[in-house]
């Protein structure tokens, strides 16, 4: 297991998305961010964003990231969703994370 893995598996083993309050889980590529919110009881994607959407314009990555995470929220309220559990996926919440986590909070959930 990866440095990465091991904080995932931490983080992972005290987070845990229901129906009333799934996980935001995030994934973060060298060239791109993706952000899916994801019921853990019945183990199914209900909303998900990525740097390969077409609405994400080409920009610095920071500003991708922003777009991904106020695009995840406002997919997550159309859906009916407005409380989440953060999952950083055992990176650092910092840079990208924290951009997309700061403009999903801005673009209506709560976590």
């Amino acid at each position: 297991m990866t440095p990465r893995q091991k904080r995932q598996a931490r983080v992972r083993a005290r987070l845990h998305g229901t129906a009333e309050r799934p996980r935001l889980n995030v994934f973060r590529s060298l060239n791109g961010i993706y952000a899916q919110v994801i019921d853990d009881t019945k183990g199914h994607t209900l909303v998900a964003a990525s740097t390969l959407d077409k609405e994400v314009a080409e920009a610095p990555k920071t500003e991708q990231a922003k777009a991904v995470g106020k695009l995840v929220a406002a997919r997550a309220r159309a859906a009916g969703i407005t409380k989440v559990v953060f999952d950083r996926g055992g990176y650092l919440y910092h840079g990208r994370v924290k951009a997309l986590a700061d403009s999903a909070r801005e673009g209506g959930l709560d976590f």
